[in-house]
Order: C-alpha cells, then sequence, then structure tokens
C-alpha cells in the first residue's frame, strides 16, 4: 500500500501575493489541483493526505471539494516547518501503508510516468527520489563571494518531489534526526544511514516558488504541456 503526503502548508512569502502558494491560479486551476489531480488518478497510490496550514486549511478543503474520492482523506495541519507537516501527516498515514510518496503542491506538472518509476524504484532500494541535471556552470564560494571550485555538473543533480521511502525508514530518521533542520525528507533518510536512489526525472516538474517561476507555470499550463 502506498499513502501519498501532498504538502499544502507552505506560505509562499517570496511570491507575496494575497492568497497561499497552493491556491495561486495556474491556468484552469488552482496549484494543489494539477498535483491532487495526478496522484489520485493513479494505479499506485491507495491514499492521498493532504496537509494545510491554520490560514489556508478552510480554502484549500473548497478547492478540493470538486475532486474528493475515497483516496483522499481529511485534511491535517502542518507544523512551522516543511518536515514538521511531513511528519503529521505521516502520523496520518493508514496503518497498513507499506510506502510513503511525498510531494509538493508547488511541483503542479509532475508527469504520471515519473510517479511511477520512482515508486518502482523505491520498492526495489528502499528510498527513491527524483532529480534532473543542472543546466547551469555550478560554482563552489568561500567568503565574499569568490570562487573556491567549479564543480562537475555530471555529479550534480538539482532534486525534485516526489520523493518514495518504505514507512519504517523514513519513520526511524524524523524520529532520530526530525529535530534537526533538513531542506527535503531524502536529507533525514541519509542522515540515518538510509541508502537514496536518484531516478531521472523532467523539466516541467518545477516548483514554483518566485514570481518567475509563476509565470513561466501560467505558461506551461496555457501550452497544454502538463497533460491535465
Amino acid at each position: 500500500m502506498v499513502s501519498a503526503i501532498l504538502l499544502a502548508a507552505g506560505f509562499g512569502k517570496r511570491l507575496n501575493l494575497s492568497v497561499s502558494k497552493p491556491l495561486v491560479k495556474i491556468g484552469r486551476f488552482p496549484a494543489i489541483i494539477y498535483s491532487l489531480k495526478r496522484l489520485n488518478s493513479h494505479p499506485k497510490i491507495n491514499e492521498i493526505i493532504v496537509v494545510a496550514n491554520r490560514r489556508n486549511k478552510a480554502p484549500i478543503a473548497r478547492a478540493i471539494k470538486p475532486y474528493l474520492s475515497k483516496k483522499i482523506k481529511p485534511l491535517v495541519l502542518g507544523g512551522p516547518r516543511r518536515q514538521d507537516s511531513v511528519y503529521h501527516g505521516l502520523k496520518a498515514i493508514d496503518k497498513n501503508s507499506k510506502w510513503v510518496l511525498i510531494h509538493d503542491s508547488a511541483r503542479p506538472f509532475v508527469d504520471r510516468v515519473e510517479i511511477t518509476k520512482v515508486i518502482r524504484q523505491a520498492k526495489k532500494s528502499g528510498a527513491a527520489i527524483l532529480g534532473v541535471r543542472p543546466k547551469a556552470t555550478i560554482k563552489f564560494s568561500q567568503g565574499n563571494n569568490m570562487v573556491a571550485r567549479t564543480l562537475d555538473r555530471n555529479k550534480l543533480w538539482e532534486i525534485q518531489t516526489p520523493q518514495v521511502f518504505k514507512k519504517q525508514l523514513l519513520f526511524k530518521a524524523y524520529k532520530k534526526y526530525g529535530k534537526n533542520n533538513f531542506t527535503d525528507d531524502a536529507g533525514l533518510v541519509e542522515r540515518s544511514g538510509g541508502k537514496v536512489k536518484i531516478v531521472a526525472g523532467s523539466y516541467l516538474n518545477m516548483k514554483i516558488t518566485t514570481v518567475e517561476d509563476l509565470l513561466l507555470a501560467r505558461l506551461i499550463a496555457k501550452k497544454g504541456f502538463n497533460g491535465i
């Protein structure tokens, strides 16, 4: 059994908008609906837990109401950090679930094929994440923005979601290191000694963080590249 946690508890302060990021309109739908529909229609996903915050819980409940199914469970309140929200979602999943998929609602254009690939790999290795090779040259700096060295792009990955983990592995990582700060769930699993496999994703699976990202997302939706 695979349980999906869809994170929608962020405030999206860098977008400086009157609505929270998951509710920002992209084409015909709010951002969260794209991910929700994709997860809801995927045959390998058995349940979906949407994690919201206190300010957007009611409007998110209204936004997702037309798309409710037996898969979609009651909304869960998140915490002050992303990882706190994930942990709240973890505690709400079905006790019979063996696998946990975590996805950011700010990535509206995840493809069904990518979801399938990352689930399949996780079931082989215990943990799998999506990623793409960086397009730009990446440099490492130390002090006063002086270049220390240029990094080898062939060894670098820009990590995305969904990320899929064996439930026991993820719970173990959160219980041991959940109080520390990590930028993604794979970092927690890595810290606890777990091995994480990277699966090649798609550049269309972008994360909306800035105004520029939002403009690009709306163009993608307008052109119909998202497949919804």
